[in-house]
């Protein structure tokens, strides 16, 4: 969970940067990359996660 909101935050900061900073376009465009990788990944965790639940009958 740690790394999930380190990388939100890196995201969010390369945007602020990109946003910004004249003629730093692409770290917005790598802050959305990020962002986006971030929460597939976390989405491929949390999915992985909730299959590993059996019920017992």
């Amino acid at each position: 969970m740690a790394l999930f909101l380190f990388l939100i935050l890196a995201a969010v900061i390369l945007g602020l940067i990109g946003v910004a900073a004249n003629g730093l376009f692409y770290l917005l465009v790598i802050g959305a990359v990020l962002f986006v990788a971030d929460l597939v990944f976390f989405g491929v965790r949390w999915s992985r996660r909730s299959h590993r639940h059996h019920f017992v009958r």
